[in-house]
């Protein structure tokens, strides 16, 4: 891949246009560390995430009449990535209950250690992770997008908006409507284990 700086970015696209092969393995060589970084990020399971990739990729191509300069590429193609997720999120339309049956027995423990306000063993955070990643699991896609960028890749409620096309206030109100979900979905889990 060639580095930013001596990647003629402007060039290639023109002649991508042109139907220059060559000059579109360039550009999907250039953007991949990109837009693989973001379907990780935001795919629920990892396996599918190099076909996310080349969906990704399939809309940039077939869309780029569209592109207009307004933005930086690298952003139009970045909001390419994160709408194609949360469209996946959403074609996979299973909200799952989750049971305290379905937790692993480490999970469990770091629920149990959690609830009892106990410390987690430094070995158990895999397990937490997990634990994370189902209670997020039950979040629409739209909710746990932003959840995911804000509170666990640590983005600013600017870039999120860049990065989904959303108004801050909207990020902001998804946010707090989201961990307010969290927050019901983990006592639920909670009082289901008591009974």
């Amino acid at each position: 891949m060639a580095d930013d700086q001596s990647f003629d970015l402007a060039g290639c696209l023109d002649r991508v246009r042109q139907r220059d092969q060559i000059a579109a393995r360039d550009l999907v060589e250039h953007l991949y560390p990109l837009v693989i970084r973001i379907c990780r990020a935001h795919l629920p399971r990892r396996v599918a995430e190099e076909d996310l990739a080349q969906e990704v990729f399939l809309k940039m191509f077939t869309r780029l009449d569209q592109y207009k300069g307004a933005v930086p590429f690298t952003h139009w193609v970045s909001r390419i990535a994160v709408t194609t997720c949360i469209d996946q999120l959403r074609a996979q339309k299973r909200r799952p209950e989750l049971r305290w049956a379905d937790l692993s027995e480490r999970e469990s423990e770091v629920l149990d250690s959690v609830t009892a306000s106990q410390d987690v063993a430094p070995d158990d955070a895999v397990a937490a992770r997990e634990l994370v990643h189902r209670l997020l699991g039950r979040l629409n896609p739209e909710d746990r997008m932003v959840i995911q960028m804000l509170d666990l890749e640590q983005k600013s409620v600017a870039e999120i908006s860049a990065l989904t096309g959303w108004n801050r206030t909207l990020v902001k109100v998804r946010a707090f409507r989201a961990r307010r979900k969290l927050q019901r979905f983990y006592r639920e889990l909670s009082e289901r284990e008591r009974t």
